[in-house]
């Protein structure tokens, strides 16, 4: 985004050379070759964006079969999908000024632990089939076995949510698995295409060791891109429902959020799911801002054994498209939901609040009629078929 800007600059300050009279040209020789390094420089910063966006991390844009699709989705116009109802990118009182200004030079303490991220190392492959079980890496990414089946859900296992390295690297002691750790997955979901959650290098590493592939319409361009078959993919829209296997039924349901790996966004779908097995009934969020359809969702399904609903990287600016703890608990009240699951937090810095802060504020808000919120250490083994499993409060440690 930095480059487009300066690229309008430069070109903008040149076509205003060009406007003046003549006499402006003739006055010195100096002017003509400031001229020639502005325009020298718009055609290197064009060309460098141009080069850097061709990389293969950047997936590709729907098209042929797949963009027919899109355009016929009810949920695409004016050129992009879009949510619901209306959501600002930013906001009531907010302005991008504002937002690049702080996230520039405003410094917001606690945004990085002072120590390891506490975590527990579990043989994954040794886990017997018939148990069920959740195992969160950290932000958003986890590995859920339910009777029977493995699902890997937007995995980030490559210590870096950005398409440049060193950028958004994860947390010290967060960033415990690797691909090479994981038991063979039946179906790896993935609810959009941000970075955060659809990361290169995992999924890249993971081809030949997944079944079927989940994902919204439109982002089956990036995994055929990387290598992956058509017909591996399960690609829908919000409102429709597949049945898997064994008695598994999934169901895409809407998010509030947004998506893009380059300067153009939406081209691709965001959402959230419903798993159905013959014994559980699991809502798996994505990111989303509070809105009206997790009430709907809760009408829709009646009751949810557990729900995971992003807590992290939130800010009064962007509340409409990433949910704040107190809307988090709402959230989960409005799904009846008898277990909540918080995750996109304690792995990488992408918000400006502090690192423990969501936790933290979630299970203090927890008051009145409380909720059942589970918050195991990245590793550790949440037990789906025991609601009374508790855990410790281990983000204080760190603060």
């Amino acid at each position: 985004m930095r480059n487009k800007n300066i690229s309008i600059l430069f070109s903008l300050f040149y076509l205003k050379l060009l406007s003046e009279d003549d006499y402006i040209w003739s006055e010195t020789e100096s002017m003509k070759t400031l001229s020639l390094v502005f325009l020298s420089l718009i055609i290197l910063s064009m060309a460098g964006t141009y080069l850097f966006l061709r990389q293969e991390i950047f997936g590709s844009k729907p098209e042929g079969a797949r963009l027919a699709r899109v355009l016929q989705s009810p949920n695409y116009k004016d050129g992009q999908f879009q949510n619901l109802r209306e959501t600002p990118a930013l906001a009531e009182g907010y302005s991008y000024p504002k937002v690049f200004f702080d996230f520039l030079f405003k410094k917001f303490p606690n945004g990085v632990p002072v120590d390891s991220i506490p975590s527990i190392v579990t043989d994954l492959k040794a886990i017997p089939k018939d148990r069920n079980y959740l195992v969160w890496f950290g932000h958003s990414s986890y590995l859920l076995q339910l009777d029977g089946l493995t699902f890997l859900v937007d995995p980030v296992l490559s210590g870096y949510a950005s398409p440049i390295k060193r950028f958004n690297r994860a947390f010290k002691g967060s960033d415990r698995y690797r691909v090479s750790d994981l038991p063979p997955i039946d179906f790896l979901i993935i609810t959009h295409d941000h970075y955060d959650h659809l990361d290169f290098e995992t999924v890249k590493k993971l081809k030949g060791k997944v079944g079927k592939i989940i994902v919204p319409l439109g982002v089956g361009a990036h995994l055929e891109q990387w290598g992956y078959e058509t017909s591996s993919l399960i690609e829908q829209d919000w409102g429709d429902s597949v049945d898997l296997s064994h008695g598994f039924k999934l169901h895409f349901t809407p998010a509030r959020h947004f998506s893009g790996r380059t300067l153009k966004r939406n081209t691709t779908l965001w959402t959230s799911y419903v798993l159905e097995s013959p014994s559980k009934r699991i809502f798996i969020g994505g990111d989303s801002g509070y809105d009206t359809h997790f009430a709907e969702i809760g009408r829709a399904f009646d009751e949810f054994d557990l729900a995971i609903l992003e807590n992290g990287q939130y800010n009064e600016a962007w509340r409409y498209i990433h949910t704040l703890p107190e809307e988090v608990l709402k959230a989960s009240q409005d799904l009846n939901a008898r277990r909540l699951f918080p995750v996109h937090s304690a792995k990488f810095k992408l918000g400006q609040h502090p690192w423990s802060e969501p936790l933290m504020k979630l299970t203090e808000l927890n008051k009145g009629p409380m909720l059942n919120i589970a918050t195991p250490m990245i590793g550790e083994l949440l037990d789906l078929d025991n609601e009374a499993q508790r855990f410790s409060k281990w983000w204080e440690h760190l603060e």
